[in-house]
């Protein structure tokens, strides 16, 4: 009996009784085998991507100098070189049985010499030109005295570094050479999560390993003036200073952190956006620094307790709690306990949005600050000048101790009292109260004897009486908030009142 599958009057099921069950294991088999087939054609192919790419991919090699110790033996790792080795696991690693593929500091049984070149550690990098510009990460240069960049043809350089950038982790260094491979360079802004990318380095050493992932979240708040581009592509110590590549073999990123407990590969991976790295390259190949804009403020996260507590309709924003004195912005009448909202136009949308806007910005030019101030949305001038190396803010010593009043705590925990004269004259305060003592919410949240009360949710405090008379008339079923001031340093605390 002939029977047509797609058309026979016969079903399966009667097809199978009739013929024997000889027959359901290959008609069975028809429908998985291309449904797999189908799924293989779908996945990647990173082959020619990586042809075409790889010979742009460089591993770094750097040395050191041999500094003899007072008995003579050359130096050795110590656990500051360890911890830097767990915390960023790739270039600089330590050589240890368990650190096969890393080089040694020098052959067992021959001694060092003042002087001596000796391994220091291992990376990658990139080509991003044909005259020989190579990217890599800061803290694969750090503390050479010699790099040296390898091709996959086996052709060494003796690198020169032209600047490295610690707050971005992005240094440039300069081959002598001409017509190198080199790689296209990408848009980090127009990334999307679970794109595939690609990682090439020399992780342990082993020159233009390919791992690949895909691209698990974007703008991720781990570094100081940008943020990382987080994926799942393995990387291991040597990847550092590698590239992140797109699947049109386009670079978004240089690999720089994992997140690891151990110091080895644990599914999360980060890199520095290309867009920011380029841009530091830039003016790494003009004068050999970055330098940045500040406005002179010290700012903390808004939380969204404190946003309602202060009429704001979400946490956006970055709250001011110090406010350098006769800097850019305490000219331009920013004050501690405002809110950031907009800098220039654009949102403010966490705090560290801030000094990345304000450090791109060009220095000595003008700029709008828009603030939340008492309920009222203002827009302060300000000049941005630059950020100075290790440019820290100073908190003042605790405020005078005022005479204590004799009266209750109120219903947030305060027994206040105005400031005196001298405390006026030293704070450059024409308002607040000075705290005696704390109790109850107050105590609780951290609150002590010295600190300066300045606004209670959006209005000024002017003076002890004000304060218990505001206080008396909170809603205790919320959270309220008071701007804090201890040393030169405010912020706004959250509290609820208790009712006696």
């Amino acid at each position: 009996m002939k029977t047509n599958f797609s058309t026979g009057s016969k079903t399966l099921s009667a097809l199978m009784l009739s013929a024997g069950v000889l027959f359901a294991p290959a008609v069975l088999g028809l429908a998985p085998m291309a449904q797999a087939a189908s799924t293989v054609a779908g996945l990647p192919d990173f082959a020619d991507m990586v042809d075409k790419v790889g010979p742009a991919v460089v591993n770094i090699r750097t040395t050191e100098r041999v500094k003899l110790s007072q008995g003579g033996a050359g130096a050795q790792p110590g656990e500051e070189e360890m911890q830097e080795f767990l915390r960023r696991f790739f270039g600089g690693a330590v050589p240890t049985p368990r650190n096969p593929g890393q080089a040694p500091r020098g052959r067992r049984g021959t001694p060092q010499q003042q002087g001596d070149e000796v391994q220091r550690g291992v990376g990658s990098g990139f080509i991003t030109s044909p005259d020989g510009y190579v990217l890599t990460n800061a803290h694969v240069v750090d503390g050479a005295d010699e790099v040296y960049v390898t091709l996959t043809d086996k052709r060494e350089f003796k690198a020169k570094v032209l600047g490295a950038d610690a707050r971005t982790d992005v240094a440039l260094l300069k081959i002598d050479g001409a017509k190198l491979p080199s790689l296209t360079i990408g848009d980090s802004d127009k990334i999307r999560v679970g794109e595939w990318v690609v990682a090439i380095g020399s992780p342990f050493n082993l020159e233009n390993t390919v791992t690949a992932g895909i691209i698990s979240a974007k703008s991720r708040d781990t570094g100081e003036y940008l943020p990382l581009i987080q994926s799942d592509v393995a990387v291991n110590p040597g990847n550092s200073g590698g590239p992140l590549i797109n699947m049109r073999g386009e670079v978004i990123g240089i690999n720089s952190q994992i997140a690891t407990l151990s110091g080895g590969y644990n599914g999360i991976s980060f890199a520095v956006p290309i867009d920011e790295a380029m841009r530091v390259a830039d003016q790494l190949k003009k004068s050999g620094k970055v330098t940045r804009g500040r406005i002179g403020v010290q700012i903390g996260e808004l939380s969204k307790e404190v946003a309602e507590s202060l009429g704001l309709k979400g946490s956006q924003g970055a709250e001011v709690t110090l406010v350098e004195p006769g800097g850019p912005a305490d000219k331009g009448g920013v004050k501690a306990g405002d809110i950031i909202l907009k800098f220039n136009g654009v949102q403010i949308n966490r705090s560290s949005d801030l000094p990345r806007l304000v450090g791109g910005t060009a220095l000595g030019s003008k700029a709008v600050v828009t603030v939340w101030r008492k309920g009222a949305q203002l827009d302060l001038p300000v000049t941005v000048v630059e950020l100075e190396a290790d440019k820290t803010a100073k908190a003042g010593g605790p405020a005078e101790k005022a005479k204590p009043e004799m009266a209750a705590f109120n219903a947030l925990g305060f027994k206040v009292s105005d400031l005196t004269a001298a405390q006026r004259k030293e704070t450059q305060l024409d308002g607040g109260v000075v705290v005696d003592a704390t109790e109850g919410t107050a105590a609780k949240a951290g609150l002590r004897q010295g600190d300066i009360l300045l606004q209670l949710n959006n209005v000024e405090i002017k003076d002890a009486k004000q304060f218990n008379a505001l206080v008396a008339k909170l809603d205790p079923k919320k959270a309220h908030v008071v701007l804090v001031r201890r040393g030169d340093v405010a912020q706004f605390i959250p509290l609820r009142p208790v009712t006696k």
